[in-house]
């Protein structure tokens, strides 16, 4: 048997070899040499795939419909297609039975995708394709392609509390911005200058929490669908992290609480400068925020964790603190969605997006226990430079 596509799994083109002279089913083994003309075996498909031939009985039961039904492919070929894959409907009805592609309309060439039932009652999404030899004919096979649902609930739950903590996050800002700006209207001659000021310094702040997160989220948007871009300008990283500092110093600060180490000399790094920013900005605020101590921040050159890369040459950056420092049991899920170190407010997208962001880059970022104690991030940013100057 070969097998060639026209596009998706539930429309495959299975072409036969002559039948067996003695007219068996098919055995174990008969899903060998499936798609041999182009190269394709049906274990490496990453979708369940059954195929029955014109008889019913499954001739093809790969590697992912095993892991999908639990049921091992020695067991599954050679049976009618109902016993191999007994599925049922959300209402219990007999999946095989209801649709009957054997012998029901003519016309018929296959089924959508939908929820169905195996037994034990997980869900799986299935699609069925009716393949004939003309157009109204009698059919030649059928070909399942089968899905597990896992995955996509939790792409659904996440999608929930994402719209959940956004919806959230928002309301707060948005009531006071509301409250502040109607009282000003209402009763603007009873307010001194000094109380209006401080009512709109307070609308300004949080007119830029809104904005900031609204950038969260399209940043998000951006890493998941893999559309973030990096523009890449030459970075003085030292630089970039100095600003962040004297910023921290001007807002009040101590200027003691902040080690930089530089490592002398440092590659050329070519990175999008906005980009890093953020992720400066993302570290050192974690730090101050939920850190203790002195914050330190190291800088030095060290090689790349890109893979091929012709240089090998890198800038890495780790910034430390002298607090608690994170959990054990919590460090594999720091560059998760929602994660929070702690209760003092945040969205918990931060450090998602940050690991979104280095890895754009081709870098990587990890982190750890501080030498006295606190959290310890390390990203690393290979040289890269751009195209058109190598």
């Amino acid at each position: 048997m070969t097998v060639g596509t026209s596009g998706t799994l539930g429309a495959w083109e299975l072409r036969s070899e002559p039948a067996s002279p003695h007219g068996d089913p098919a055995g174990p083994g008969a899903g060998v040499g499936f798609g041999a003309e182009l190269g394709i075996d049906p274990d490496d498909l990453p979708d369940g795939l059954v195929v029955a031939d014109e008889h019913g009985r499954v001739i093809c039961f790969n590697a992912a419909a095993q892991r999908i039904t639990t049921v091992p492919a020695a067991d599954a070929l050679g049976l009618r297609l109902e016993r191999a894959l007994p599925l049922e409907d959300l209402e219990g009805r007999r999946w095989w039975q209801l649709t009957d592609p054997y012998g029901g309309l003519a016309i018929r060439n296959g089924q959508p995708e939908r929820n169905l039932l195996l037994p034990g009652g997980r869900e799986v999404l299935v699609s069925a394709r009716y393949l004939r030899t003309h157009p109204t004919g009698p059919i030649r096979r059928v070909v399942v392609s089968l899905r597990d649902t896992e995955a996509r609930r939790r792409t659904e739950r996440s999608h929930a509390e994402l719209i959940a903590t956004v919806a959230h996050e928002l309301r707060s800002p948005l009531t006071s911005v509301k409250g502040f700006t109607a009282t000003l209207l209402a009763k603007w001659e009873r307010f001194t200058d000094d109380q209006k000021k401080l009512m709109l310094e307070t609308v300004d702040a949080d007119a830029n929490r809104v904005t900031r997160l609204i950038a969260e989220l399209l940043d998000i948007s951006r890493i998941d669908s893999g559309r973030l871009e990096v523009r890449r300008q030459p970075v003085d990283m030292g630089a970039a992290v100095g600003r962040h500092i004297q910023a921290y110093v001007a807002a009040g600060q101590p200027a003691d609480r902040f080690l930089l180490r530089m490592e002398q000399p440092l590659p050329a790094l070519w990175a999008d400068p906005d980009k890093v920013d953020q992720v400066l900005s993302n570290l050192l605020e974690n730090a101050v925020r939920h850190g203790e101590g002195t914050v330190t921040i190291e800088v030095k050159a060290a090689l790349s964790p890109r893979e091929g890369d012709a240089d090998h040459t890198a800038t890495s950056v780790t910034v430390s603190d002298e607090g608690p420092g994170i959990p054990e049991e919590s460090m594999n899920r720091v560059f998760t969605r929602f994660w929070r170190g702690s209760k003092r407010g945040g969205t918990g997208l931060g450090l998602y997006i940050v690991k979104g962001i280095v890895e754009a880059h081709g870098g990587s970022i990890t982190v750890g226990r501080a030498q006295d104690g606190g959290a310890e991030f390390r990203f690393t940013l290979p040289v890269s430079t751009p195209a058109y100057l190598q």
